[in-house]
């Protein structure tokens, strides 16, 4: 389905809350109705992949929301809506994202990323991201943690966008992380920020409330629950990587964004002659690599 403006899909998304909402107690109306992904479209960078990446993952609805220079590429999915929308302000992302958590059920799981951005979670080949809800709902868990993998081409020179699903590679070693601290400098329970991937290796290029690589990406609406523009909510728990009593599922979002800012801005490209370096290796695309490297773990979850 097309929406011509934000505010229309919104208020289709209010009117549906209401209809469910108008079925009385036991009809499910705080439970989450199949997850939602909501997609930001930058700029013409695989446009069609990503959709089709995370309509594969069986989310129950995939929203792309588009500036109107951008053309909606040709897929007939029913569950795919396109919604025109100004995305390409400083945040524009975050800002889209609260309105849908103000709009949808509470309860209903939500999932954001960007064009050329790919989710992945632990199993995700034979397992479908309902099922990884499911079993989070079972958990007491309102939201995984999503490591950002930095995708990149390493021949510059072949691909000077940075970019390329052939020929992508990421960097199988150099993440680090540090417990997390409030602004009084005391330590924040299980929360952690991680950096590694092009964000460290060039950390000179990219402002430093930019560098850490946690994404809280997978959640489920509340009321009252905003998203911050250092990805992070406005609730500790949302924040928080594992349980208090166990290790909890974390996932991947493989992403092209950084290479394509380092190539995007003069100050980057102008010094920037290759991403290689010893650490790269190139990507599979299977979730399978990212669990053998620790880029992400199943946590209880078999």
């Amino acid at each position: 389905m097309i929406h011509d403006s934000l505010e229309q899909f919104l208020a289709a998304l209010r009117a549906e809350r209401r209809a469910l909402g108008r079925r009385g107690p036991g009809s499910g109306q705080d439970a989450a109705c199949g997850p939602m992904a909501l997609i930001m479209i930058e700029d013409a960078a695989e446009i069609e992949t990503t959709l089709r990446h995370h309509l594969a993952l069986g989310f129950a609805r995939v929203v792309a929301f588009a500036p109107p220079d951008l053309p909606q590429p040709a897929l007939t999915d029913p569950r795919l809506d396109w919604v025109r929308a100004d995305t390409r302000s400083p945040s524009a992302g975050t800002d889209i994202v609260n309105a849908v958590i103000g709009a949808v059920p509470a309860g209903q799981w939500l999932y954001y990323c960007y064009n050329a951005e790919y989710l992945y979670f632990p199993f995700s080949e034979d397992r479908g991201i309902a099922e990884l809800c499911a079993f989070l709902a079972e958990e007491r868990r309102d939201a995984a943690a999503c490591v950002t993998v930095d995708l990149y081409a390493r021949d510059l020179t072949a691909h000077p966008d940075g970019l390329s699903r052939e020929q992508a590679h990421f960097d199988r070693l150099g993440y680090f992380a540090h417990g997390r601290r409030d602004a009084q400098n005391h330590p924040l329970d299980r929360q952690v920020d991680i950096f590694g991937g092009l964000r460290w290796r060039f950390e000179e290029h990219v402002p430093p409330e930019r560098r850490q690589i946690v994404r809280v990406a997978l959640f489920r609406a509340a009321r009252g629950l905003k998203l911050g523009e250092d990805h992070r909510f406005d609730r500790a728990a949302y924040n928080e990587m594992q349980c208090p009593w166990h290790r909890s599922p974390t996932a991947a979002i493989c992403s092209f964004r950084a290479a394509k800012a380092l190539r995007r801005n003069p100050a980057s490209r102008d010094v920037i002659a290759s991403f290689d370096w010893a650490g790269a290796t190139p990507f599979e695309w299977r979730a399978r690599q990212l669990l053998d490297l620790g880029l992400m773990e199943p946590g209880q979850w078999f």
